[in-house]
């Protein structure tokens, strides 16, 4: 049997059946919410499918398709130290902000980008943000992401595990944004890795997500919770904000190539709150949750 060649085409059409299939499982979970899809062409080449919902789970939730061409403009082709010439760059990206702040903030993003001058990788990664930190619930998270990671090469996991806590990272804060995941960029076909198997990784990433996020649901969604833990919950929103806007490169990216501000923003949570010099209180959950706000626990045997 021929093999199939993956192609720009394969792979994009592949994210926009994932976005499809990710969207109907989240409107059935979420049981009120039904996405409202919002179809955007970028002035320099390409366009998407900005998908957002707001419903009885899930406060503000986005999952967005993109495939994008043109130019590379010098800035990017500098810090990804590329020759200039014509990119195409597809993906999709997902951020869920729920109501309660028993339920954890979720990001998913897959992608792929190549050059007209052969160059191609994959990126992506999945992290999760608790409000409060579980351990059950982030011991169940890295060990499904682990699951996933060793059906393609044992090293996954270890490597883009670390890479995780290195880049969710607030530096002006010296800690974490949540408990990590996996992040892994430039995947390409060195070292006997093909195409193939690359794609083939990636798209096993991007349907773990919705089981993961179906099983939080689930678990937690019904759990009660006070006006103190909410309004932690708005603290926390405010440090997801922080990373998002300093340091996360696919914002930079994404404002730096003209691309749609709305679908680039669309991380953002729908209500933040910052307190000057706030101080929780001793042996607290807040407290709890703060101290395991940094890299290099081991989660997945915890």
């Amino acid at each position: 049997m021929t093999a199939v060649e993956i192609t720009r085409v394969t792979i994009s059409t592949y994210f926009q059946s994932l976005q499809d299939d990710i969207c109907r499982q989240l409107e059935a979970a979420d049981g009120k919410g039904r996405f409202k899809e919002d179809k955007w062409q970028r002035p320099g080449g390409g366009g998407g499918r900005s998908r957002m919902i707001e419903g009885e789970v899930i406060e503000k939730g986005g999952v967005n398709f993109s495939a994008v061409h043109g130019a590379m403009p010098e800035k990017i082709a500098s810090k990804l130290q590329l020759q200039g010439g014509e990119f195409f760059a597809t993906g999709v990206s997902i951020v869920l902000h729920p109501h309660s702040p028993m339920m954890p903030i979720i990001h998913m993003n897959v992608r792929y980008f190549e050059m007209d001058n052969g160059t191609w990788w994959f990126g992506g990664g999945i992290d999760l943000t608790p409000h409060y930190i579980v351990q059950e619930d982030a011991v169940f998270f890295h060990q499904t992401l682990k699951n996933v990671c060793d059906k393609h090469h044992i090293d996954y996991y270890p490597t883009f595990k670390t890479w995780a806590d290195d880049y969710f990272y607030i530096k002006h804060r010296q800690e974490t944004r949540g408990i990590g995941g996996i992040f892994f960029d430039r995947l390409s076909g060195q070292d006997d890795f093909t195409k193939e198997s690359r794609f083939a990784f990636v798209r096993d990433v991007g349907e773990a997500f919705a089981p993961i996020y179906l099983h939080f649901i689930e678990k937690n969604k019904d759990l009660p919770f006070t006006e103190r833990e909410k309004q932690w919950q708005l603290l926390r929103r405010g440090r997801y904000v922080e990373f998002n806007l300093v340091w996360d490169k696919g914002t930079k990216f994404g404002l730096d190539t003209n691309g749609r501000t709305e679908s680039i923003l669309m991380s953002m949570p729908p209500q933040a709150n910052w307190v000057y010099d706030f101080q929780t209180e001793m042996g607290s959950k807040e407290e709890e949750t703060l101290n395991l706000l940094r890299k290099g626990i081991d989660w997945a045997k915890a």
